[in-house]
C-alpha cells in the first residue's frame, strides 16, 4: 500500500481515506481481513500507534469490524459502504463545484460541462470496447 503523504492533513486520516476508498472501488470487499496493525505499519515504514489510531476511527466509523482474536475485517454492511461512497462523491462534487466557481463558471454552465464531459467518456469508452466489432457500428 503506497500514499503520498500530504503535510496538511493528519496521517492517520490520509490512511483512513484510502482504506474507504479500497473499499468502495472493490478492491477491499465485504468481510475481507485487514492487514494487522504490525504488518501495516512495517509496510508504510510509519508509527504502529499511528495505525491503530486509524483503525479505532474505522471501527468507530462502523467501516472495519474487530473478531477478538482473528483480526479486523471490512463490515459487510452494504449500506454503510454505500454511506461511505455517496459522502466521498459529495465531497468530490464539493470541491469540483467550489474549483468550478472559482474559476467564474455559473452553475447552469458547471452542469452543461459535466453533461458533455460524460458525453464525451461514455462514447469514448464505448469505441475502445470494441464497437466496431460488435455490428453497431453506425458510421458508413
Amino acid at each position: 500500500m503506497s500514499i503520498e503523504f500530504d503535510n496538511n492533513l493528519p496521517i492517520y486520516l490520509q490512511i483512513m481515506n484510502h482504506i474507504k476508498r479500497q473499499i468502495v472501488s472493490g478492491l477491499l470487499q465485504p468481510g475481507d481481513k485487514i492487514p494487522s496493525v504490525r504488518e501495516l505499519a512495517a509496510e508504510m515504514q510509519i508509527n504502529p500507534n499511528t495505525i491503530q489510531r486509524t483503525f479505532q476511527e474505522l471501527e468507530r466509523e462502523e467501516v472495519v469490524e474487530t473478531k477478538r482474536g482473528l483480526g479486523r475485517y471490512v463490515t459487510s454492511e452494504g449500506s454503510k459502504i454505500m454511506a461511505i461512497k455517496k459522502e466521498m462523491a459529495g465531497d468530490l462534487l464539493h470541491q469540483f463545484i467550489h474549483g468550478m466557481q472559482e474559476l467564474g463558471f455559473k452553475n447552469k454552465d458547471i452542469v452543461s460541462i459535466v453533461k458533455e464531459a460524460v458525453a464525451a467518456e461514455t462514447e469514448s469508452s464505448s469505441n475502445q470496447k470494441g464497437g466496431q466489432l460488435d455490428g453497431n457500428n453506425t458510421e458508413g
